[in-house]
């Protein structure tokens, strides 16, 4: 009873044990009052399946496919269980560790030896042994408390590191998709214009033959129609690539994709709305980088605990005969327990060095925190900006088509009365022409800066989309 109350005594001091170094306590941030743009009616649809909004069963399709597919989504989920485990190992610290060893061994003692095994004693004799230990680390300074703050901080900021490439695979499926959608349409202009200049160079050379145009004028014409055809070869080329990096995305080998609705037919997303400080709280590099300050700063104290003496408490039971019959008896008995006490004296800089390194690598994760809030501001206003500036210049664009194409209908018009020569018709097509692929462009760059929104504020649609990506196979970590 008195040993019981002894090891119970012990047992609370250790777990009373003081520990060292700083506390954790979130850096002190800078955060604007607003964004520079400020949209009236944006909407709060940040914790919504925002892709949805286009109005594409495809490209939800894709984008599921992905979630699912994706291999850097799977490998982030791999480093999840391999943080966990590491979590894991590091808590067993905290706690006595009990083995077990057994064995049987067959010798032969020598009769010269001391002492000397005399006649007619035999020399031979087998040996049976079996022992359970156990060996327990008081933390009385907490290291190993520190150690497993840490540990639990690399497990979220893993988590957190899946978060990001969950959000980063759902807007690169999505920009590309839209960017694919753009170039065929683009291809469809240029396939457009180049029959429509083909036809054009087959009526210029028959009126050549009839001596009604110049030589000068049916160059202009093939010059024409060759420039929209080399286009084609060129979009075609630009469309494949977008094929294979979506095929990646999904996890496949390059290939073909699926198509939807055109780049007309979709629909803008709106705006989410939110203050600057909700960042915080759920952009996923923010929040890994925090994780990874804890980290660094629980490392302070690991090592300044080297400081320390450290204390252990070993014990082993077991039974030693050699006889079998004899085995696990009264008399085969054996057992002791001890403890160890070690601390430094004299290191030269050892454990200096560790502590120094410890806070330098808290300086650089303070620094690498604040500089991953800036950013994150940077790309949040950068793609508001976009935005807005985007929608303006797809709207000036659209208008340019209009006034060209009016301008390509009268120069023609004005030909064909003789009051004009073909270079006017020439100059207001090859700028027609240019101009609607521009047009198409633009459209495409409005709506991959929506998506640009998306991916810069962040929100609870990556949870969303998180719930159907590959899940780490053991979670040991709630969220902070």
């Amino acid at each position: 009873m008195k040993k019981m109350s002894a090891l119970a005594m012990l047992a609370a001091v250790a777990l009373a044990g003081c520990t060292l170094g700083p506390d954790y306590a979130r850096p002190a941030v800078d955060t604007p009052p607003a964004w520079r743009i400020d949209y009236a009616k944006a909407a709060e649809v940040a914790n919504t399946k925002w892709w949805e909004q286009f109005g594409d069963p495809v490209l939800n399709e894709l984008i599921e496919t992905a979630l699912r597919e994706n291999r850097d989504v799977r490998i982030a989920a791999a480093r999840i269980d391999q943080f966990a485990g590491a979590l894991t190992s590091t808590r067993s610290q905290l706690f006595p560790q009990i083995g077990y060893g057994a064995d049987a061994s067959r010798n032969r003692a020598s009769r010269q030896g001391f002492p000397p095994i005399p006649e007619p004693a035999d020399p031979y004799f087998t040996l049976y042994q079996a022992s359970l230990g156990a060996s327990w680390q008081l933390d009385l300074f907490g290291r190993v408390r520190r150690l497993t703050e840490a540990a639990q901080a690399q497990v979220y900021a893993s988590e957190q590191a899946q978060r990001g490439v969950v959000l980063t695979v759902v807007t690169s499926v999505s920009s590309s998709y839209i960017v694919m959608r753009a170039l065929d349409r683009q291809l469809e202009i240029a396939q457009s214009t180049a029959a429509n200049f083909g036809e054009t160079a087959r009526i210029f050379d028959r009126r050549f033959e009839a001596g009604i145009v110049s030589q000068t004028e049916v160059s202009q014409i093939r010059s024409q129609h060759q420039q929209a055809l080399a286009a084609i070869p060129a979009i075609g080329q630009q469309v494949a690539a977008q094929e294979n990096l979506i095929s990646i995305l999904l996890g496949r080998n390059p290939g073909p994709i699926p198509r939807g609705k055109t780049i007309d037919q979709l629909v803008a997303p709106q705006i989410p709305a939110d203050l600057p400080s909700a960042l915080l709280e759920r952009r996923p590099d923010i929040l890994q980088a925090e994780q990874n300050l804890v980290a660094a700063n629980a490392s302070i104290g690991a090592a300044r605990a080297l400081y320390y003496p450290t204390i252990s408490l070993t014990g082993l039971l077991g039974s030693v005969t050699t006889a079998f019959g004899d085995f696990l008896s009264g008399p085969a008995t054996a057992w002791s327990l001890a403890a160890g006490l070690a601390g430094p004296i004299f290191t030269f800089g050892a454990i200096e060095g560790q502590v120094s390194s410890a806070e330098a690598g808290q300086r650089s994760a303070t620094l690498a925190y604040q500089a991953t809030i800036a950013n994150a501001f940077r790309e949040t206003n950068d793609a508001l900006v976009g935005t807005r500036n985007k929608a303006q210049e797809q709207a000036m664009q659209e208008q340019r088509v209009v006034a060209l194409r009016q301008f390509a209908h009268h120069s023609k018009r004005r030909f064909d009365a003789g009051l004009a020569g073909y270079l006017d018709v020439l100059v207001a097509e090859n700028e027609l022409f240019a101009a609607e692929l521009a047009s198409v462009r633009t459209q495409a760059d409005r709506y991959t800066q929506l998506v640009a929104v998306y991916q810069a504020v962040g929100g609870g649609w990556v949870d969303v989309a998180g719930s159907m990506a590959p899940k780490a196979q053991s979670l040991a970590s709630t969220k902070p």
